[in-house]
């Protein structure tokens, strides 16, 4: 027994038909994201419904993102379910398994990678997040070799869900766009996550730490950006001066995983450095147990 919770149901039966179903590979792997969705601005950072669209513009890069009022628009929490796919995809790539865009997982598979409970509300919870997903379209110059050329997506074509004769959830199959599995499978457009990011509650400071490890990486000097400029590549909808309010409290609280953040002025302008820690092995591997580290003192 399935439900289909796309509107377009049916619409890509022909595309089903052509793709192999590749199931997950479990939870054990590495979490990974890509690149593209780490530096731009694709995703509402706000709890709230967002329906107001993101039309973001620098030089060569443009980004339309566009919901539907019944849904609202995909939230940065929402993305924790592309990670788990590129996650998927790139560990099977990497163990010589073959992939697909069509893929097979269960909701606890999904819930308990991204750290969420999977209980009845979780799963409620994931259902509207697949919903907005689907319903989110966007547009973009982003690898796009003839840059006027509009190629208009959603994050997820279609999604399904099978249920036994009771109506308890056997699991989900997902449909992922031509753009969002190509940029995955290219090894230098993913890269590797601290898995504590999926601890981070705040859309913000989800969206911060997904910049800073694109642009900031390991480099020993570390990083810094005009703060006016992180607010226009946020996409939020909150004028400057809330956007560094809330930028100084999270500098306050420092939730980064592995990064220690400031904020300095130069030459009269505001901007956010970032230099990455030192990591103990222990403490890394004490908090993929989700321990605290050891006290050595």
């Amino acid at each position: 027994m399935s439900r289909s919770a796309s509107p377009k149901a049916g619409a890509d039966d022909g595309e089903r038909a052509q793709l192999t179903l590749f199931p997950s590979m479990g939870n054990g792997i590495a979490p990974r994201d890509a690149q593209d969705l780490m530096a731009w601005p694709f995703f509402s950072l706000a709890k709230s419904k967002r329906v107001e669209p993101i039309d973001f513009r620098m030089g060569t890069t443009w980004i339309s993102v566009e919901a539907v009022l019944d849904h609202g628009m995909a939230t940065i929490w929402d993305a924790d379910v592309l990670i788990w796919a590129a996650s998927q995809i790139v560990a099977a790539r990497d163990a010589g398994k073959p992939t697909s865009r069509l893929m097979a997982a269960t909701p606890h598979e999904i819930l308990t990678f991204t750290r969420r409970g999977t209980g009845k509300a979780s799963y409620e919870r994931l259902k509207a997040a697949l919903d907005r997903l689907q319903s989110t379209t966007i547009a973009t110059s982003i690898r796009q070799q003839h840059q006027r050329r509009r190629h208009r997506f959603s994050w997820i074509n279609e999604w399904q869900e099978r249920l036994d004769g009771n109506g308890r959830p056997l699991g989900l199959e997902l449909i992922l766009p031509d753009w969002f599995y190509a940029g995955v499978l290219d090894q230098s457009l993913v890269l590797t996550i601290d898995r504590a990011y999926f601890d981070l509650t705040g859309g913000l400071e989800r969206w911060l730490y997904r910049i800073v490890r694109k642009h900031g990486g390991r480099q020993a000097n570390g990083w810094s950006f005009d703060v006016a400029h992180l607010h226009l590549k946020s996409g939020v909808l909150s004028p400057l001066p809330k956007f560094a309010f809330d930028l100084r409290a999270i500098v306050g609280r420092q939730p980064l995983p592995g990064y220690r953040l400031g904020l300095e002025r130069t030459f009269g302008r505001a901007r956010l450095t970032f230099v990455a820690i030192p990591e103990d092995p222990l403490d890394r591997a004490m908090r993929r147990l989700r321990l605290q580290p050891v006290d050595k003192s």
